[in-house]
């Protein structure tokens, strides 16, 4: 993350830096098309019973028998989506688009994680398919975050990285989110505080207090993003984090820990003994 400025006691306070064409949708594609009078040919002569049948039908019944029979480990990742595109784009071999998605994003959080806008440059994903993942990913989040309701957020530990992982690995921009907890450290509210660049975002520790006043919270749980992966904290962290914590604690609020979340894992300032 990139360095910000210093705190400062004025009343403008400074931030500190926390570090091929486009397919179209093919269900309404198909959903859309008209029924014109075309020339009869081979596959007419077909039994009803084959008639229209593609060669990836049997395909998708095979998967889903390995799934049914033998669960989601007998499946690569590809293959777990594919699945799910199944009832997406009903009349397409989905396999070939399933991999485009996991080659272009790395793996299969990160098709669920990327930004719609992305999602829809791979060929074969429309809008709404694009959207329609991302409902799925805003269902993993919730479902995630439902964890945490009416819990000590403190002995619940993975379930707090689980959530906050699954919320901000795969954003292209650094965030800054709070989780404001109550003096039975139970989750009052989450809220991202600001969203900055592909490197910092700026935090402003008065705000940050303020709100937690607002909210009668008794401690905190800092948490932000760096989009390039890697959660090693830099010096612009560290001196935030020692900002914020030092405005809290006049005010009887405890600061537990700022986590730094990446792609491929996270780290924790308390943890490494940085506060």
């Amino acid at each position: 993350m990139a360095k910000g400025p210093v705190a400062t006691s004025s009343d403008d306070e400074l931030p500190f830096a926390i570090e091929e064409p486009v397919a179209a949708d093919e269900r309404s594609f198909f959903g859309g098309r008209s029924q014109k009078p075309s020339v009869p040919h081979a596959k007419s002569a077909l039994p009803a019973s084959l008639a229209g049948q593609e060669h990836y039908h049997g395909h998708r019944e095979r998967l889903r028998d390995r799934f049914r029979e033998q669960g989601d480990t007998a499946l690569a990742d590809y293959e777990i989506l594919e699945l799910l595109l199944f009832r997406l784009i009903p009349r397409r071999d989905t396999k070939p688009i399933a991999k485009a998605l996991i080659e272009r994003f790395g793996s299969l959080s990160g098709v669920f994680g990327a930004p719609a806008a992305l999602l829809t440059e791979v060929k074969g994903v429309g809008e709404t398919v694009a959207l329609d993942l991302k409902l799925i990913s805003t269902v993993a989040q919730r479902t995630l975050k439902s964890e945490l309701r009416n819990k000590q957020v403190l002995s619940s530990w993975s379930s707090v990285i689980e959530y906050c992982h699954a919320a901000m690995a795969h954003e292209t921009r650094e965030q800054f989110r709070i989780l404001f907890l109550d003096k039975r450290n139970v989750l009052i509210a989450d809220e991202v505080q600001g969203r900055g660049t592909v490197d910092h975002t700026p935090v402003y520790p008065r705000e940050v207090v303020k709100r937690a006043l607002e909210l009668s919270a008794t401690a905190m749980i800092l948490v932000h993003n760096h989009p390039s992966g890697d959660p090693t904290p830099s010096r612009a962290d560290m001196d935030m984090t020692k900002v914020i914590i030092d405005a809290a604690k006049a005010l009887d609020i405890t600061v537990h820990d700022h986590i730094i979340i990446g792609k491929d894992g996270h780290v924790s300032l308390k943890g490494l003994k940085l506060i």
